[in-house]
């Protein structure tokens, strides 16, 4: 039953797609992308606690935006930006605030550290594959012999 969340991460995530009008093959490319991440979410679950399965869920969503990007001549910005959504910490920073306004600083600097950490990672994972991608990848124009 903990598996039936890949379903609704998909979901959410076409949900998305629609906000953003997103047309074609890729209203169902870009949800799939948040549906593989959570799914590796799930399965980082014995290997860690939830920072690490964040940091495993985005590195393998990036490789997932990178390789569609290639494959269908787009972005990969928008098959990140959609694949996203489940793991960004929003109850996280909702509570936060709720700690903060409510004067509870312990449960504040707690809350808001784990959140920080969580956002920390995602970012991290995005520019790893990214930074690896750039590195690793023909350059077109060099490819091309057009030398400047």
């Amino acid at each position: 039953m903990e598996y039936m969340q890949v379903l609704y991460a998909f979901f959410a995530c076409l949900g998305g797609c629609l906000i953003f009008n997103v047309r074609g093959k890729e209203l169902f490319l870009m949800p799939l992308g948040g549906a593989v991440g959570w799914f590796v979410y799930l399965l980082a679950a014995p290997f860690g606690n939830d920072i690490f399965q964040n940091f495993a869920g985005t590195v393998v969503l990036s490789i997932y935006a990178e390789l569609m990007a290639r494959l269908r001549r787009k972005p990969a910005t928008g098959y990140l930006l959609v694949a996203l959504f489940p793991l960004v910490p929003g109850g996280g920073i909702y509570y936060t605030m709720e700690y903060c306004i409510a004067g509870n600083t312990d449960l504040f600097l707690e809350t808001g550290l784990h959140t920080l950490g969580v956002a920390g990672v995602l970012a991290l994972g995005v520019l790893l594959v990214s930074s690896v991608v750039r590195m690793f990848g023909r350059s077109p124009g060099l490819a091309d012999g057009n030398r400047r």
